[in-house]
């Protein structure tokens, strides 16, 4: 079987278990879903959005933000993962947002990477998942899926990155990485995964 091959089959074995795919992050526009993606980092979708409630009743927008301390951003996500450092990223980016882009966030990546603890999978979430602009964010679970399927080399995200590209069509990027971050948490888990009981795993043994 052909890797052009292989990949083909497993984009339309998403498409039938994951049709849709709504965003997971609790957001309402550029900005809650660019602190909500910072806030993502070694932390889960899931307590993001629980977080992320407290947080948006103090701010919800760079202009309350910059009134706010940083103590008190810290507090209110206090239960995510390097919490001090992710509120002052939080509190100095709206601060840039304010200073150079008239409070919007820049819909470009070469932009939007220039702002603290943004970096390139940041960014290609917030261009994908609200500008709809064609990108394939990466990050640690579809590396390790692309590498589990051989649809990638597996030497660092940046290679997955280009693999994935390279073998899927752009308009079908932003919603592969989705679907396949979808699949990696009901299927094919780091750990405790069962072969027989992952379909695409079983497909790609074959």
């Amino acid at each position: 079987m052909s890797l052009e091959v292989r990949a083909q089959r497993i984009a339309e074995m998403l498409d039938e278990y994951y049709p849709e795919t709504p965003i997971p992050l609790d957001h309402k526009d550029a900005y809650t879903l660019l602190v909500a993606v910072l806030l993502s980092a070694q932390c889960t979708d899931e307590r993001v959005n629980k977080v992320t409630p407290d947080l948006f009743a103090l701010a919800d927008n760079p202009y309350d933000m910059v009134k706010r301390d940083v103590e008190e951003i810290q507090h209110a996500i206090r239960s995510c993962g390097l919490a001090p450092t992710k509120a002052k990223r939080i509190h100095r980016l709206s601060e840039i947002l304010i200073e150079d882009y008239d409070g919007e966030v820049p819909g470009t990546l070469k932009d939007m990477k220039k702002l603290p603890g943004v970096g390139h999978k940041t960014a290609s979430v917030v261009m994908c998942q609200w500008f709809g602009e064609p990108a394939f964010p990466v990050d640690t679970h579809i590396h390790r899926l692309a590498e589990r399927w051989g649809l990638s080399s597996g030497k660092n995200v940046k290679q997955t990155e280009k693999d994935l590209k390279a073998l899927f069509a752009k308009e079908r990027w932003n919603k592969l990485h989705l679907q396949i971050i979808f699949y990696g948490r009901e299927y094919c888990p780091a750990r405790g995964h069962v072969i027989e009981e992952c379909p695409i795993c079983t497909f790609v043994g074959e």
